[in-house]
């Protein structure tokens, strides 16, 4: 990608916007973007453009919404290249491209292999088992969780029980529906103490019951077994070859010889049993018990049928083991394939499990990085690193061991969160970024990462290991940096450290229409005065009154605020006595005396009134194109606070007060102003605004000069344009 295409409408509060960043040179591009300006949304909109939504305006919610992102060619870049990195986002963790730091190709793939024939076997076995057990749930994790009392270990469950599975002569419980005796009605129910007591008492009458029949047993020979026992028979044609069976009775052996002997028979027993009053008392109060919804009706429909299963309800967990024996007996010969499969592939999983468990990967240099470069009280222990290794587990999850000097502990990320600093909490941000980083550096595919202000709020300690990793990052042949920032001071440190270079930093403007990307030159990020004003000093007047009030400031700082230059100069940027009086030799002169290395140059007419040149540039400003503008901004600051003073001082016509203040004078005027009831309130509210926009623009050095860079070159124009009308109209 050698130029990235935007164009965009209606986005996230993006009116318009139309740019094209290079990225040939370097492979970095920064915007700055003041305050309100584009930034967040920007940001939102590569995020929307990340993950595959659409975008929109979510005030105008009925403009139409336009967002193409193109290389060169045209070619839009894929979304799952596209990392946006927002200023803080606390709930932010590595995903899936983190996972890949962890990776021993050759090992993962062999486990994922061997992982590939289990899951097969395990999606047939269970796909069985839930017709069987006629259930909604999750069949591996119940058989998992009742077999081995873990969520995630469906082949263990189904080895331990494996030899009883193969020892179940015949599936007697296959046949009941796992759902209608266990879900979470039911359950809620059979917790309750009465029902308890009512169904101990109802299998203690039967068990009497049971041990009192002639010839069924509650501990072997049920009836229902017995009624298992005669449809197998007749099934197999026991009665039609003419056999017989031999029951034991109360005196002497009975012989039973056809199907309708052996039915009326168990049919007798069982009458003999259900009739019992006692028991049925019993059964009514488990009844009334289970009619509290559709499920425990359901419930006491199904053992009203077959009441030897309220037995079962003694214990539960051995109730639920022995239904899934059943289920999994009729599905035998996959479970015999399944464990055999299991078992001859554990040994080679733990050999694998172990060297990736003793291997150092990429996520440890990600960690030694980050601790190299950044001060945190915690270091980090993966919970699930060799899952993730091996595919079992897409993302990687961390502990973290808290230190505070006097000992330390391992917390989750959640309660790391509650005690950290929010620096802290932004380092940690900073490490998640590290590891998506640095999964994507591997891959050798093209990335282009957004990156909205992650160092804003950071010591400098921290701050500048942000940039340093910034600037590997742009060494990277596959990576593409689009940097957005508020912060001019970053802009220049990057800037400083080859981040990004010439034609390279763009600086965005905001109009009611439209956010317009003007290119800023290297003069303007990194010394504007040094290296552009003052070199035109004597031959460009826009450049030439920007210098002002930086000169000042260098005379104040090296002779104080009584030298003369410093007074003569600070009545160019407050209506004084001798203002109108000043001309441009004089000027000449201060510049010279204050500033080594000018130009063999002097100002073309030196009786000129520095004042006119100043009223003439903010005029010329006025009619100036969209852009960083960084002189024409100064201009007008130091035209609208002449122009609000001369105007005040016009209306106050006191000079005996107004040559008498020494500092503030603008704050001094307008209180003077407002006290002897001078002027509407349409005038107060101007002035006002005078005193709001102009006075850092007016005190500013070659090293912090931000607040006039964020000041919109628009609300500049304007201000002037409204209080240059109003002293005029009453000159």
């Amino acid at each position: 990608m050698q130029t990235l295409h935007i164009e965009l409408r209606n986005c996230h509060g993006v009116r318009e916007l139309d740019a094209v960043l290079p990225f040939d040179r370097k492979r970095a591009v920064a915007i700055y973007a003041p305050n309100g300006t584009m930034k967040s949304s920007l940001a939102r909109t590569f995020l929307d453009f990340s993950r595959g939504e659409d975008s929109a305006d979510h005030v105008f919610t009925d403009r139409e919404t336009l967002r193409n992102i193109a290389d060169e060619s045209g070619t839009p870049p894929e979304p799952s290249s596209v990392a946006v990195f927002l200023a803080y986002d606390e709930q932010y963790a590595p995903d899936e491209f983190a996972s890949t730091l962890l990776v021993n190709a050759p090992l993962r793939t062999e486990f994922e292999s061997i992982n590939k024939g289990l899951m097969k076997l395990e999606l047939a076995l269970t796909k069985e088992l839930k017709k069987t057990a006629r259930t909604r749930q999750d069949v591996a994790t119940l058989v998992s969780q009742i077999f081995t009392k873990q969520d995630d270990n469906f082949f263990g469950a189904l080895a331990r029980v494996s030899y009883e599975v193969e020892q179940l002569e015949d599936a007697s419980l296959a046949d009941l529906p796992y759902d209608t005796i266990f879900n979470a009605s039911v359950e809620k129910v059979l917790v309750d103490p009465a029902l308890r007591d009512s169904l101990s008492d109802y299998v203690t009458r039967l068990n009497e019951l049971l041990d009192s029949s002639t010839f069924f047993s509650r501990s072997s020979f049920t009836y229902y077994n017995a009624e298992t026992v005669s449809k197998s028979l007749v099934s197999q044609g026991f009665f039609k070859a003419k056999h017989a069976l031999l029951l034991s009775g109360d005196e002497a052996p009975r012989e039973v010889s056809s199907e309708k002997e052996l039915t009326a028979l168990i049919a007798q027993e069982k009458q003999r049993i259900s009739d019992d009053d006692e028991l049925t008392k019993r059964l009514g109060a488990l009844e009334k018990a289970l009619n509290a919804n559709q499920a425990t009706r359901d419930f006491f429909k199904l053992v009203s049928d077959r009441p030897e299963l309220l037995a079962q309800f003694q214990n539960i967990e051995l109730f639920k083991q022995k239904l899934w024996i059943s289920y999994l007996k009729v599905s035998e010969e996959l479970v015999s394939e399944a464990v055999a499969s299991h078992k001859s592939s554990e040994g080679r999983r733990r050999e694998i499990l172990k060297q990736a468990v003793a291997e150092r990967t990429r996520w440890e240099e990600v960690i030694d990085l980050f601790n190299a470069r950044f001060a945190v009280p915690f270091t980090l222990v993966p919970r699930n690193r060799e899952k993730v290794m091996l595919a079992q587990e897409p993302f990687l999850e961390l502990d973290f061991e808290f230190k505070d000097g006097g000992g330390s502990f391992r917390v989750d990320r959640e309660h790391l969160l509650r005690v950290l600093s929010t620096g802290e909490k932004k380092a940690l941000y900073i490490l998640n970024i590290l590891f998506e980083v640095e999964a994507r550096r591997g891959t050798g595919e093209l990335a282009l990462f957004v990156i909205d202000d992650i160092a804003d709020s950071f010591d400098y300690k921290n701050k500048y290991a942000i940039i340093y990793y910034l600037q590997e990052m742009e060494q990277e042949e596959n990576f593409r940096l689009l940097i957005l920032t508020h912060n001019f001071d970053f802009l220049r440190t990057i800037y400083g450290r080859g981040v990004v270079g010439w034609g390279h930093c763009f600086m965005a403007e905001k109009s009611p229409e439209r956010v317009k990307l003007s290119a800023m030159a290297g003069n303007t990020i990194k010394n504007p005065f040094t290296l552009d004003f003052k070199q035109k000093i004597f031959s460009d007047g826009m450049k030439r009154v920007a210098c002002i009030p930086f000169v000042r400031n260098l005379i104040e700082y090296s002779r104080g605020a009584d030298d003369e230059d410093y007074l003569k100069l600070t009545s160019l940027l407050h209506r004084k006595s001798d203002t109108a009086s000043i001309t441009q030799g004089e000027l000449d002169t201060i510049f010279r005396n204050a500033l080594a290395g000018l130009p063999d140059q002097s100002w073309a007419d030196p009786s000129e009134s520095v004042v006119d040149m100043i009223y003439r540039e903010a005029d010329t400003c006025l009619e100036a194109d969209e852009g960083v503008n960084f002189a024409n901004k100064i201009v007008l600051s130091i035209a609208v606070r002449l122009r609000s003073e001369s105007y005040m001082l016009g209306q106050i016509k006191d000079p005996a007060t107004t040559d008498a203040i020494t500092k503030n004078q603008n704050w001094e005027l307008f209180k003077l102003f407002d006290q002897r009831g001078l002027g509407t309130s349409v005038e107060l509210a101007i002035l006002r605004s005078v005193l709001l926009m102009t006075p850092e623009n007016l005190h500013i050095n070659s090293f912090m000069y931000e607040p006039i860079i964020d000041m919109s070159d628009g609300s500049l124009r304007d201000l002037y344009s409204t209080i240059a009308a109003l002293d005029k109209a009453t000159a």
